[in-house]
This record gives C-alpha cells, sequence and structure tokens, in this order.
C-alpha cells in the first residue's frame, strides 16, 4: 500500500467522501423527548468517503449511518433511548456534556457493563442544560468512533431566538487506504497511541467531504459545530461571515468575535456561532487553515433576500444554564494533575495495574502516558474523592510533546489561567484543549454523584493510559 497522503493537501487530493449531502437546516430529527423510547441501533454500514466517487467504505454507524441520528430535546425534559447493539463488539453510549444521572453516563467497566452484540440498554437523559451536545461510545472508543459511531443531541433552551435557523456542522477525520476503505490495519497503532493519536487523511462534514449548507441573503444562522475526530484539532476561519461566539461545549459564553478570525477546535468540543449573510449572498468557505488553507465545506446564499414578519431580538447572547453560582475557592479541594509520557517524553517509569514499570515495559503493555504516575484504568484507585458540593481546584501540567484534550464527565469546569495568566473571561467547559509544556487551572463544583471518567479525548492516549476516576460522594 501507498504512504497514506499528509494533511492537508490540494482540497480533492484530501478530502474523503461523497457521503449523504443534508440540505436541511439540521440533520435528520431521529425523537425528541416525551412519549415512546426513542430506539437507536449500532450496526454496521456504508459510506461512499471519496470526492469523486469510488468503493463503499464500511463503517459502523448509529441506525447504520454517520452521523447517526440527531436528537433534540427541551431544556429540562427526559429523553429515553433504548440502545440496541448489532455490532460485533460490546458498546455503549456516553452522552458527552450531559450532567447526566451517573448511571447513564455510558462508561464501560465504570458506571455500566458493556452491552453485548444482540443486547439492548435503555438510557434516559435529562438534561439540566440547553445547549449542543453528541453521543458516542465508551467502549474501544478508540476504534469504534474512527469507524463512525457518533452522532449529535441539541438541547433547546426556551424563549425567542435571534436567528432565523440553524446548521449543524459535524467535522470528522477519517483514516483510509488507496482503495478508499478505512484503514483497519492500524487500529491500536502504538505509534499512534504514543504521539498524537489516530491522524485521517479525508476529513468530512456531516459525512461529506465538500458540504454545502444553503443560505438565503440577509438570513441569520446559528452554527452549531462539533469535532468528533479521534485526535484532530482543527482551526476554521469562516470567509466573508465574520462569526461571533455564543457558546462553548453547550456553555453560553459573552458573544465575542473569534480570536484571529479562527476557531480553535479540539476532539470533542462544540463552539456555537452566530454568522449574518450579506445581503449581497453569495458563496462563502469554511476553511482548515492548521497546515496549509483548504475549503473543507461553504455556506451557499442564494435568491431573494430574507424578509422578516418581527425583527429578530437585538440580543444574540443565550440565557445561561444552571451551573453553580459560585467556585468556593478559599476552601477548594486541591487535585493536581499530572501529564506525563508519549514520544520523545521525559517519563521513565510509571505505575500500570499496581506494579511500577519502566517506559519499555509500559509499551510492551500498550501504555505510553500516566496521569500522576499511573498507566490509569478503571481498576485503579479513585484519582480523588470529594463529598457533593465541595470545590475541586485542579492545575492540569502537561509535561508532554503533545497536546492533550481533557474531558471531565458529568460536570463543567471554568478554565481560570493558562501558565499563571489569569483568564480574562473565564469560561465554563468540559474539555479544555492544553499545549506542550503548558499549565491550566480549572475548578469545578463536584455536585453530581458517583464514579466520573477524567480522560484525555485523544483517543488514542486514553487508551494508552490518560484515562483516571473519580468519586462524589
Amino acid at each position: 500500500m501507498k504512504p497514506f497522503r499528509s494533511l492537508p493537501v490540494d482540497r480533492r487530493a484530501f478530502l474523503g467522501g461523497c457521503g449523504a449531502m443534508l440540505a436541511t437546516s439540521l440533520l435528520p430529527r431521529a425523537g425528541v423527548a416525551g412519549g415512546t423510547p426513542v430506539t437507536i441501533t449500532a450496526r454496521p454500514g456504508q459510506a461512499s468517503l471519496l470526492e469523486d466517487g469510488g468503493p463503499l467504505a464500511d463503517i459502523w454507524g448509529y441506525d447504520g449511518g454517520v452521523p447517526g441520528p440527531a436528537l433534540r430535546m427541551r431544556q429540562g425534559e427526559t429523553l429515553s433511548v433504548l440502545f440496541r447493539n448489532d455490532l460485533p463488539q460490546p458498546s455503549t453510549i456516553h452522552w458527552h456534556g450531559i450532567r447526566i444521572d451517573n448511571a447513564y453516563d455510558g462508561v464501560a467497566g465504570l458506571t455500566q457493563e458493556a452491552v453485548p452484540p444482540g443486547e439492548t440498554f435503555e438510557y434516559r437523559i435529562t438534561a439540566p442544560d440547553a445547549g449542543t451536545y453528541w453521543y458516542h461510545p465508551h467502549n474501544r472508543s478508540w476504534e469504534q468512533l474512527a469507524r463512525g459511531l457518533y452522532g449529535v443531541l441539541v438541547v433547546e433552551e426556551p424563549g425567542a431566538k435571534a436567528y432565523d435557523r440553524e446548521q449543524v456542522l459535524v467535522f470528522d477525520d477519517w483514516r483510509l487506504g488507496e482503495d478508499g476503505r478505512i484503514d483497519e490495519a492500524t487500529f491500536g497503532n502504538m505509534h499512534d497511541w504514543s504521539h498524537h493519536g489516530r491522524l485521517g487523511n479525508v476529513l468530512t462534514v456531516n459525512a461529506a467531504p465538500y458540504f454545502t449548507a444553503p443560505g438565503r441573503p440577509g438570513e441569520r444562522l446559528r452554527l452549531r459545530i462539533l469535532n468528533t475526530a479521534n485526535a484532530r484539532v482543527l482551526s476554521l476561519r469562516f470567509a466573508g461571515l465574520s462569526p461571533r461566539v455564543i457558546a462553548l461545549d453547550g456553555q453560553p459564553v459573552e458573544p465575542h468575535a473569534l480570536n484571529a478570525d479562527t476557531l480553535v477546535i479540539a476532539p470533542a468540543q462544540r463552539a456555537d456561532l452566530i454568522v449574518d449573510i450579506p445581503l449581497g449572498g453569495g458563496r462563502f468557505p469554511i476553511e482548515e487553515v492548521s497546515l496549509q488553507p483548504y475549503a473543507a465545506a461553504e455556506i451557499v446564499a442564494a435568491g431573494e433576500a430574507i424578509v422578516r414578519i418581527a425583527p429578530l431580538p437585538e440580543d444574540i447572547g443565550l440565557p445561561a444554564n444552571p451551573l453553580p453560582a459560585h467556585l468556593a475557592m478559599n476552601d477548594a479541594l486541591p487535585v493536581e494533575l499530572l501529564m506525563q509520557g508519549g514520544a520523545m517524553g521525559s517519563l521513565r517509569e510509571g505505575k500500570f495495574h499496581g506494579r511500577m514499570m519502566d517506559i519499555r515495559e509500559l509499551v510492551q503493555n500498550g501504555m505510553a502516558w500516566t496521569f500522576n504516575g499511573t498507566a490509569g484504568s478503571h481498576h485503579d484507585p479513585a484519582l480523588f474523592s470529594a463529598p457533593r458540593g465541595r470545590t475541586v481546584h485542579m492545575p492540569i501540567v502537561n509535561d508532554t510533546n503533545w497536546q492533550h484534550a481533557i474531558h471531565i464527565h458529568g460536570h463543567h469546569f471554568r478554565v481560570l489561567s493558562r501558565d499563571g495568566k489569569p483568564e480574562a473571561a473565564p469560561v465554563w467547559r468540559d474539555t479544555v484543549l492544553t499545549e506542550p509544556g503548558e499549565r491550566v487551572e480549572i475548578a469545578f463544583v463536584a455536585d453530581n454523584p458517583g464514579k466520573w471518567m477524567i480522560h484525555c479525548h485523544m483517543l488514542e492516549h486514553q487508551a494508552a493510559g490518560m484515562g483516571a476516576w473519580f468519586e462524589v460522594a
């Protein structure tokens, strides 16, 4: 097989897939809260992931498609989802970013047993926070997500909307062979696990190699953007649109322009943007610019300018979610999270399954990273235990040569500072990107009882040791 093409290159050489181009403003709606449970089946499917056509790739998808069915519910409602596993592996569903009841968090081996092939499990999702969220497996995530298992969950806020329409944009990258099929031979590749993670050579938006979203001149859009890639950090620009950020990881923020006109979005993160399409209409490409610019999608606005019967609200800000009003930093529980390991790192030894091993033996056991000196698993002691309502102050130290996207289950946290410099406007997040050598301080109120994961959402890093858990009593 020829070597993989590197990212990015010429768009037609790099981008793959002529998957379904969804003309609707949202992905197909699978169900809403209330009534009978929505049934979602994880099963094999197929998708065309080469821009100029070609053989179909065998994927795994919820209801056999990618992205899976879009779920919508209103804030405060409860949605029942009956999950059926028709895959050849056990699996689960994790409801990413939802401050959910612990029993339904979907972490195999911690909050539930993995659902065997042919079996079912019913999830009950009560969503206290409005926003943009998603769902994906939490068993062999590094493989199952790379095969296409993920979907969008939108929790609608009440009240008048300050925009005309929504558009969901789900970004993912795929590693394909020259035959256009998913490269299965490199699943579990230790080079990926000890470096940046599994990087693809094909980028899709809503499973399409070049997604075209319709628009009208003068229309105001809410863009719900998700990065579902295993490991790739995206840098996105929106030519001619001047987006304003209104939410990050589902949580409202003070509306503001993009820093340097670029949205940097790590794996698992989400961003909600407001864009006003110019009255002249036209084509507005969305470019990925992390190495060299190439177009991944575009908004095409044509026809008569939109005429509103009533004016939109002037304030584009979203109503606040019911997060803790106060972080009691004077009485906070201090918990440092030290990340070490990886290629060209300083890690010499670490604990695995209760025994100290040098780095060579760790690698022989499929481990390359540690949290606080331990290559983690659910069988290890808790990283910490906190009484319900206690504020946790967590400095995260990235003593590696690689980026890491740290995700905390069941909670949102405030990012307080980076390398000792306080954040000008601390925001709530569920996933934070840390740079090599960086120290990021976060804090959250441990107010959701149960056992919760904390891990790197570069999924190969999690599989190779960057995972732990904590308990809220």
